[in-house]
């Protein structure tokens, strides 16, 4: 019986090989390239070039259009195929002066900066007294008549996290709180800066104004400057604000995605979609938002290439105006929305250590997570939702039911610099820079060739 068992088993074991023996060579392939690029220079390249060469790039102004054309030449000089511009026209807003002071009962200047989309005041400034909010659940319950013709002050309470989950709540105050104020009757709004760190280093960002919503001033105050003015409304006497935010709409300008590809065998398989954006707030230089993000894809697809030509296609996208309201991605959904999209994934969260892998694919598709699970663990990344994972500019495609990866950045300091003129090349970490190479480069070169189709996404997943 034992000898029956053996002959019976071994035809069994010689046909599982075949199956096994692609999996495994892939998973070797990637481990290699991982290690690799662990030594890795080209991301610090890139994101250096493109920090000191362009600088800030805010959306549809000249220093964006700076921005694509540095792109196209050095997408072009690293080999990439079908480097191209896929511009789209978008109303563009510019920020002018930014200044705010205590007028009484305590003379003092503020630090403010104007959010995106602001509203005006007349040049010499606006003068109102100050009515203050510890929350936007506060705000809200304030009647018209005590918020009518005063500056509105929001506060909040946000606090560092790993993974940034307290920006959706306590951006409400940026996101919601200009366009409350004004149907208020508000004379101008000032909130408490949506970051977590205590230097005089107002963030701004984008709000846009809702249905109904006349613009009006709209600037964020720096923490310490927040907080101190949270204490003078505390002493219990009329507080009076001297306002200047000049910013203006200059009209319809141009931005645009930056796309580039490595040509795939086998059309039919599929995109596999990485990237970032390229865009940046105008008060730093767009090193960690999101400078960082499109370095990185572009070095690991950059080395999937430099392995080999791969099953799929792979896109890199470096998206237009996503800090102006996701233009750019709403853009490559419209003109290529219908296109097999295998995968698509997306850096935007700075360039801290990658820690969690989250994906949302099919159920067929589960022992290519487990791989790409497997390449990432010795770089300390551990394996998380396998029904939720999204990006910003990718959001919509995600939504669609397009099968997603999403490789958690650590985002504790992230908000201490998001949307800050600290926003600077020297807050990166080469060391970190590197481990979020290695990690791309590991899910890309499994992703890009892996036999398997990584949909549909199930229906629950996919809303």
């Amino acid at each position: 019986m034992k000898k029956l068992i053996l002959l019976t088993a071994f035809p069994l074991l010689t046909l599982c090989v075949p199956a096994a023996a692609p999996a495994q060579k892939l998973f070797a392939d990637a481990e290699r390239l991982r290690d690799a690029a662990l030594k890795d220079e080209l991301a610090w390249d890139l994101v250096e070039g493109l920090t000191t060469e362009v600088g800030p790039r805010l959306a549809g102004t000249e220093a964006e259009a700076r921005a694509r054309d540095w792109s196209v030449r050095r997408l072009k000089a690293l080999g990439f195929s079908n480097v191209r511009v896929e511009t789209f026209d978008m109303p563009v807003w510019v920020r002018g002066e930014e200044r705010a002071e205590i007028v009484a009962p305590f003379p003092q200047k503020l630090v403010v900066t104007a959010l995106g989309n602001s509203g005006a005041t007349p040049p010499q400034g606006l003068q109102a007294d100050v009515i203050g909010f510890d929350s936007m659940a506060d705000f809200e319950a304030a009647s018209d008549a005590a918020v009518r013709g005063k500056i509105v002050f929001v506060s909040h309470s946000m606090v560092p996290t790993q993974d940034g989950s307290g920006y959706g709540y306590y951006g409400r105050a940026r996101r919601e709180g200009p366009s409350l104020a004004s149907r208020k009757g508000a004379a101008a709004i000032v909130i408490r800066s949506i970051g977590t760190d205590y230097h005089r280093n107002p963030h701004t960002g984008v709000q846009s104004w809702a249905e109904g919503a006349t613009p009006i001033p709209a600037g964020a105050l720096s923490l310490p400057d927040a907080e101190q003015l949270q204490r003078i409304l505390k002493r219990g006497k009329p507080v009076r604000m001297r306002l200047t935010l000049t910013p203006r709409m200059i009209g319809t300008r141009q931005s645009g995605n930056v796309i580039a590809e490595v040509p795939g065998r086998d059309a039919k398989a599929g995109i596999v979609l990485v990237g970032g954006h390229l865009d940046s707030w105008d008060l730093g230089t767009g090193a960690i938002d999101d400078g960082a993000g499109v370095a990185i894809t572009a070095a690991a697809a950059k080395r999937v290439m430099q392995a080999g030509r791969p099953l799929r296609t792979i896109r890199l996208v470096w998206f237009g105006a996503e800090e102006v309201g996701l233009i750019g991605g709403r853009d490559y959904l419209a003109k290529h929305g219908q296109e097999k999209h295998a995968v698509i994934a997306e850096s935007d969260f700075g360039a801290d250590k990658i820690w969690r892998f989250d994906s949302k694919v099919s159920q067929a598709a589960q022992p290519v997570v487990d791989r790409i699970a497997r390449a990432l663990f010795p770089l300390g990344i551990v394996k998380g939702s396998t029904t939720q994972a999204s990006g910003s500019d990718i959001g919509p495609l995600s939504a669609s039911g397009v099968p997603t990866i999403e490789l958690q950045q650590d985002g504790t300091r992230y908000f201490d610099l998001h949307h800050t003129p600290d926003d600077t090349l020297d807050k990166i970490d080469p060391e970190q820079l590197r481990q979020n190479v290695a990690a791309w480069t590991a899910m890309l070169s499994i992703a890009a060739n892996a036999e398997v189709e990584f949909g549909p996404v199930p229906a629950a997943a996919a809303r």
